[in-house]
């Protein structure tokens, strides 16, 4: 029995939908040529990271990178840490293998499913130093709010495949959302708040500021972030 057949399945109530753009040219493709080489299937078990990047290193994991640019440029920063990134979308999976072609990264690999799905079936436990979580769905209609993937049993088992002092960073530029994420992670187990306000923190160094959230500022929205840190 594997170490997920124990868990309970969580509900399976979307976080998203699949709203799928028209692929560009360049986008098909990286699909067709880069994925063989960049791409991890959903279907291949538990992941063997070592195996996957070739080297051992610190593991970052992001989920919802949209159109993948924000990931590559923390790549191409971090050359000595492994990013492995999950988006639903096709255009934006496309658009970031062009950019690990374009810029010749070695440190990304790429998944293409539910993050809930691939966290339970293929993410290690105690394997990632941090997850990312940027701008996700905010499904600002109370009664989506069921939907929202930042939810007790979705950070339950995303603390299983942290390391300890692993860090689980969200952003999002809905104040309604951010306090949703803040009630949630003060009620779940094994986390601590970095922030010195016992809130939110300033945006960090290690997440680069989007086209849209610098659009953001420009018409006066705001952005939260929110850093936690695995304790136990």
């Amino acid at each position: 029995m594997s170490d997920t057949d124990s868990k309970p399945f969580l509900r399976r109530i979307r976080s998203f939908v699949r709203r799928e753009g028209r692929l560009t040219p360049g986008q098909q493709r990286a699909l067709d040529e880069l994925w063989p080489r960049y791409g991890l299937e959903h279907d291949s078990g538990v992941l063997d990271l070592d195996k996957v990047f070739g080297r051992s290193a610190p593991r970052v994991l992001e989920i919802g990178f949209g159109n993948g640019t924000s990931l590559a440029e923390q790549a191409m920063q971090h050359p000595e840490t492994d990013f492995l990134g999950i988006e639903v979308h096709r255009p934006g999976v496309g658009n970031l293998l062009q950019s690990i072609e374009r810029e010749g990264l070695t440190n990304i690999r790429v998944m293409q499913e539910d993050a809930v799905e691939i966290l339970r079936d293929q993410i290690p436990l105690v394997s990632l130093d941090k997850v990312q979580l940027f701008f996700p769905d905010p499904w600002h209609k109370k009664k989506h709010h069921k939907r929202r993937i930042v939810q007790l049993e979705f950070v339950a088992m995303l603390r299983e495949r942290l390391k300890q002092g692993g860090l689980f960073h969200m952003a999002t530029d809905w104040q309604h959302y951010a306090e949703h994420m803040l009630e949630t992670m003060r009620a779940a187990e094994g986390f601590r708040n970095t922030s010195s306000t016992a809130d939110y923190v300033p945006r960090p160094d290690s997440r680069p500021i989007t086209k849209f959230e610098k659009r953001g500022h420009r018409l006066g929205h705001g952005v939260w972030d929110l850093v936690f840190e695995k304790v136990n």
